[in-house]
């Protein structure tokens, strides 16, 4: 499912802090928007990724995707290089098919005594209420609480999502009412919990988090959670 984004005339920093066309796109988000239309979380070799940042973009133009985020944990270092690379595209290039690329990292905390990931988009990555989390190590030596990470996120100007709420110790019926208590605004509802090829949302805990997500008014999201070389697919 695809949802028409204008473009942007807008320098690359604001566009890739839009968060009004990013709600825009989570609101009409559905199972199978994910992996040819938007990404939301994919990794590069700047955190525990094997692609290179502009290699994610190349695939990411080759597949035609609408919308991506490149979530990195704690850094926003491979975001800066597929920036770069995908304007140097868009300049370059005659096609009008070049998908928007919001701002985006994975940051470690705690949530009822659980290590939870917590996902940022559409944020200004030079924002200091989000330096003390972009440190460029995958785990950080000291977990901060999810509520600090949270409003860091928002104070940046960008939206909270709670990753792959079905894969903790914790279950989500727990997780995402304490989440939401704190102000989250979404949670990764489309997610393949079994790693399966072809990539697809896991249905009993898609319908799990779907509820949950309606219950509280938070936001859907998706993504393949990308480790590897290929998009399609988590590793």
């Amino acid at each position: 499912m695809s949802l028409n984004i204008s473009p942007t005339f807008a320098s690359p920093q604001v566009a890739a802090q839009d968060q009004q066309a990013l709600k825009q796109v989570w609101e009409n988000i559905q199972p199978d928007s994910c992996p040819y239309f938007y990404n939301f979380h994919m990794h590069t070799r700047c955190s525990d990724g094997q692609l290179q940042p502009e290699e994610l973009i190349q695939q990411a133009i080759s597949i035609g995707l609408k919308g991506l985020a490149i979530t990195d944990h704690h850094s926003v270092l491979g975001y800066y290089a597929a920036q770069s690379f995908l304007e140097q595209w868009r300049q370059s290039s005659k096609s009008t098919a070049i998908p928007h690329l919001w701002t985006g990292v994975e940051i470690t905390s705690n949530l009822l005594e659980t290590n939870v990931h917590i996902l940022g988009y559409a944020f200004d990555p030079t924002d200091p209420s989000l330096q003390p989390y972009l440190h460029n190590q995958a785990t950080p030596l000291r977990i901060p609480q999810a509520a600090q990470v949270i409003t860091a996120i928002q104070q940046a100007g960008g939206l909270a999502v709670l990753a792959h709420p079905a894969r903790y110790r914790s279950s989500p019926e727990k997780l995402i009412p304490a989440a939401a208590d704190l102000g989250i605004d979404g949670v990764e509802t489309y997610y393949a919990y079994k790693n399966p090829k072809p990539w697809q949302p896991s249905p009993k805990q898609t319908k799990k988090v779907k509820q949950l997500s309606a219950t509280y008014n938070l936001f859907n999201t998706c993504g393949t959670d990308t480790h590897g070389l290929n998009l399609l697919w988590r590793m």
